[in-house]
């Protein structure tokens, strides 16, 4: 890493940087009042406000967006005639899971083997302190020389498309020359990396009914029509005898021509068990980055523990599609809808809602900012030149800004390498990268605004 005096303040910036952290993570904010309490995203929402008029944000607001959940925004100015960057992260966070297997509590940051633990700590407040920290070392050294705006999203991980909605309705909010999305990651820790796509995705919650009531499997099994068994049909329709894709209708033979993904390094990083094999064909690149992949994420049906011998009457899952650029998500959402219902057996009756969806996104990587980006890389990264990659997760705001500010050029870090385990148990960031990154945004807010 330099060892600029603007990297030095970064430095000195990290002890604020974890106490800040460990505040943000202590918030319970996933947005699903089913789950928690709205008021742990309330009271998150307030604590960046609050920290944002601290650090001399001005027209600082809490956004009630459409879908119920609040946005946080905030605008710096810069010089006269200075360019605007747009910094974006997102503070509503996945469910912790089991928190039983948890090694420390979800919501309580915990520094172990060298990394911080904690819900959130890489997705997505992890990202903000990062825009933060660029921002307050680059005060102490000449001041910022941008105009800068933040949002902070409050329902991104849900995919309920609030703050979308909100800024379609207020498109004069979020004008910028630049955005930068702090919300993807480096495709391994110490390589510098920017995302160059998104997959897109729908959401689907599919209903099975077969009986009006459950009954008694002796009596009545055999021939009564079994709702999960229709259930589990339909779902493995979704997938070839490899495990690959299968949406009637929805190409999924594309390929990946950038950096690749060798297939010892994914099974090391996705932990997969020995003698159990990968899903699909190709390249790993081209089945994460440039393919639909098919996701059954819950079912209700009777737990073990508790069974009785019943028939089901009814069954439901949660079906997410994850939908590469090129494919358009409202007509992957019609295919996979269709599928669903086509593919039930003995004249189960299927309900389809949608849930949530989002457009897949490929940013232009030849304009000016990804120069100034592979610069500000290279110098907090030791010199090692800037990575190009995929993502296979969604950030649906992304086609929404595209789509709103043509000319902006849009750029995605963040700190989610492979050890973060994002969404998963035991989340964790590096801060080493959470400096490095930091590093990074301030050297490319000095570059862009000269």
């Amino acid at each position: 890493m330099s060892d600029s005096p603007l990297a030095q303040t970064v430095a000195a910036l990290q002890p604020r940087a974890r106490t800040e952290l460990a505040e943000l993570v202590a918030f319970k904010s996933v947005a699903d009042p089913a789950q928690f309490p709205k008021s742990e995203c309330e009271a998150a929402a307030n604590w960046i406000a609050d920290t944002l008029r601290a650090d001399g944000f001005q027209d600082v607001a809490l956004l009630d967006t459409p879908d119920g959940t609040q946005s946080v925004y905030g605008f710096l100015p810069g010089p006269a005639g200075a360019p605007t960057v747009l910094l974006y992260a997102h503070y509503d966070v996945q469910p912790p899971l089991d928190e039983a297997a948890w090694v420390s509590p979800p919501f309580e940051l915990t520094e172990r083997d060298g990394r911080w633990y904690g819900r959130g700590a890489a997705d997505c407040k992890g990202g903000l302190i990062m825009h933060l920290t660029a921002l307050r070392a680059l005060k102490e050294h000449g001041g910022i020389p941008v105009n800068v705006k933040v949002i902070v999203e409050g329902s991104e991980e849900q995919g309920t498309g609030g703050l979308e909605r909100y800024a379609e309705a207020h498109p004069e909010l979020l004008t910028a020359d630049a955005i930068v999305i702090g919300d993807t990651g480096n495709f391994r820790a110490g390589l510098p990396t920017v995302t160059a796509t998104l997959r897109g995705m729908t959401l689907l919650r599919v209903q099975v009914d077969t009986l009006a009531g459950n009954l008694h499997s002796g009596q009545f099994g055999g021939a009564a029509p079994d709702a999960l068994a229709a259930l589990i049909r339909i779902l493995d329709s979704l997938r070839a005898e490899d495990g690959s894709t299968t949406v009637t209708g929805l190409a999924a033979d594309a390929t990946w021509d950038g950096l690749q993904y060798p297939e010892d390094d994914f099974r090391q990083d996705a932990k997969v068990l020995d003698s159990v094999g990968l899903l699909g064909t190709g390249t790993v690149a081209d089945r994460i980055w440039a393919r639909p992949a098919v996701t059954v994420l819950g079912i209700d049906c009777p737990p073990v523990v508790g069974a009785t011998p019943s028939v089901q009457a009814g069954a439901r899952a949660l079906v997410s599609l994850r939908v590469p650029p090129g494919t358009d998500a409202a007509e992957a959402t019609k295919l996979l809808t269709a599928h669903l219902e086509s593919a039930a057996p003995w004249g189960a009756r299927v309900t389809v809602e949608q849930v949530g969806q989002g457009q897949a996104f490929r940013a232009d990587t030849r304009s000016p900012a990804y120069t100034s980006m592979a610069a500000a890389l290279r110098d907090a990264y030791d010199g090692e030149e800037m990575q190009t990659s995929g993502m296979g997760g969604s950030i649906p705001l992304c086609n929404t800004l595209a789509r709103l500010y043509p000319d902006a050029e849009i750029l995605l870090i963040g700190l989610s390498e492979p050890e973060a385990q994002i969404h998963a148990v035991n989340e964790s960031v590096c801060p080493r990268e959470l400096e490095r990154m930091s590093l990074a945004t301030a050297n490319f807010l000095r570059s862009y605004g000269s």
